[in-house]
């Protein structure tokens, strides 16, 4: 599509649904006379607005997070009321990999007819219907279903959440507003460890409900992403969103002229065919963003993450739902630093420090595994075995979090042109979830075949993502997103 400035001119295509915002400025000279009043006083800040549009859609990977943790610490309570097999507690794992796969592939369409924000309210919903189906299941056929309606909502907010920060983000805090994202998650997972110590299964999926239905409402309260406004040619309330974002205080006519620009540069056309994605402008990121969310998944992190209670009973470990937890404590701190790190250290060199330690330590707990499986149960051997599983997990997910768990998808938000982003976002998102849903859906077979082995594989494709990393991913710490997708060309 080519940018118009006259959004009400004839012809112009218009989303399927706006999801407004409680704020409207006519012009940016009308927006000025608004900073007396209360609610533009509360956000003349630019930077206090970012952050409160963050952390509003933030309760989406929270609700991410929660459905990747759920199966942890209820696997065994599960299986004995519902009589279920492994087996077929691994399929019910999995499923909400397989739901996130269709989600994914809805994802950027939804996200481009509908809007951010109009994206977010529909993955609310079935991700509300899913945990009460879970909640008050009987049998498997609606333990199944449930978490199949979950999957589909996660795998569209594991598309928007990122894409919407990096779009709203000004460029010096993109990285580190952007890896809210993952510590979201984090948090999510965490507190699906803690709450599953306390509360039954299905007590705890009627607490998975609260972040989409705090969520819904909350997104009514901010503005939607200005480029996706640009793009659809709305104009006037494109710049009034990045006004609002910006601060009312804040000369936005560079910001807006730039992005004006690569809207009209690369929105000549509104469909984009998949023989374009053989140009290298189109490619090459897409490549990058592929590559990184494949290699994010085979590094074996949902395997312990889905079944990390597992991982620790067959180290030897006691108390292992505590353990766990800890495992997630230790994950959310991490990602806390990431955060923190990742507009200043830069995403590549994190990358890389993230990849190195995760092969060095899952080398550590294949070793551990090694050691237990030619030791008995009471020899000093195996104790020392589960030390060291102990250790290289919590060392790994130190690893991870500092740059693989958060990085891979701020980079896909940042790298991918505008007028692929859709169909080229899709295709990266559903390469990760179909990664995940065959890590996930074999974890437990091959950890029954072999943890040495299991984790032996988990530490070749770590060491890849080093090389992967070093050849190919670039840098985009402190450039516009126009400035990276121009770099391409």
């Amino acid at each position: 599509m080519s940018f118009r400035d006259d959004s009400g001119e004839d012809g112009m295509k218009k989303p399927f649904l706006h999801t407004g915002s409680w704020y409207r400025m006519g012009s940016r000279q009308s927006s000025m006379t608004m900073i007396g009043d209360s609610s533009a006083q509360v956000l003349r800040d630019g930077s206090i607005s970012v952050l409160l549009c963050v952390l509003i859609v933030a309760l989406g990977p929270i609700q991410f997070g929660f459905t990747c943790g759920y199966s942890s610490p209820t696997q065994a309570e599960i299986i004995k009321d519902l009589q279920l097999s492994v087996s077929e507690f691994s399929v019910f794992g999995s499923l909400s990999n397989v739901g996130a796969m269709v989600g994914a592939i809805a994802s950027g369409q939804i996200a481009e007819y509908i809007g951010r924000k109009g994206s977010l309210m529909i993955a609310a919903i079935p991700n509300v219907i899913g945990w009460l189906a879970i909640s008050f299941a009987k049998d498997s056929s609606f333990l199944f279903m449930g978490r199949l309606l979950e999957g589909f909502g996660v795998g569209i907010i594991s598309y928007v959440v990122p894409v919407y920060i990096a779009e709203i983000a000004p460029q010096n805090k993109r990285g580190s507003l952007g890896s809210v994202n993952q510590l979201s998650v984090t948090i999510g997972i965490m507190l699906a460890y803690l709450l599953g110590l306390f509360c039954s299964w299905r007590v705890l999926a009627i607490l998975g409900t609260l972040p989409c239905l705090i969520l819904i409402p909350a997104l009514f309260f901010i503005p939607e992403s200005p480029r996706w406004l640009a793009k659809m040619g709305m104009t006037e309330d494109f710049e009034a969103s990045l006004q609002v974002l910006r601060g009312f205080d804040t000369d936005i006519s560079s910001e807006v002229y730039e992005i004006k620009k690569s809207v009209a540069s690369t929105g000549k056309r509104t469909a984009i065919r998949f023989a374009d994605l053989k140009r290298k402008r189109y490619w090459f990121p897409l490549m990058v963003g592929i590559g990184l969310l494949i290699l994010q998944q085979l590094c074996g992190i949902n395997a312990i993450l889905f079944y990390s209670s597992t991982i620790f009973e067959s180290a030897g470990i006691s108390s292992s739902k505590v353990a766990t937890l800890g495992l997630g404590v230790v994950q959310v701190l991490a990602t806390g630093v990431t955060t923190w790190l990742v507009d200043k250290a830069g995403r590549r060199l994190l990358l890389i420090i993230s990849a190195v330690g995760t092969t060095i330590c899952m080398l550590l707990v294949a070793i551990a595994f090694y050691l237990e499986s030619i030791g008995s149960v009471d020899s000093q051997m195996y104790s020392i075995a589960g030390t060291m599983s102990l250790a290289g997990l919590v060392a790994m997910m130190i690893c991870f979090s500092l740059g693989l768990g958060a990085i891979p998808w701020i980079i896909m938000s940042e790298i991918l042109p505008v007028n692929i982003k859709s169909l080229a976002g899709s295709i990266a998102t559903l390469a990760n979830w179909l990664t995940s849903w065959g890590i996930t859906m074999t974890a437990n077979i091959l950890l029954t075949w072999s943890s040495a082995g299991t984790f032996t594989f988990y530490t070749a494709v770590s060491a890849f993502t080093v090389v992967f990393v070093s050849l190919w991913v670039p840098e985009t710490k402190g450039r516009t997103l126009e400035e990276i997708q121009s770099s391409f060309r």
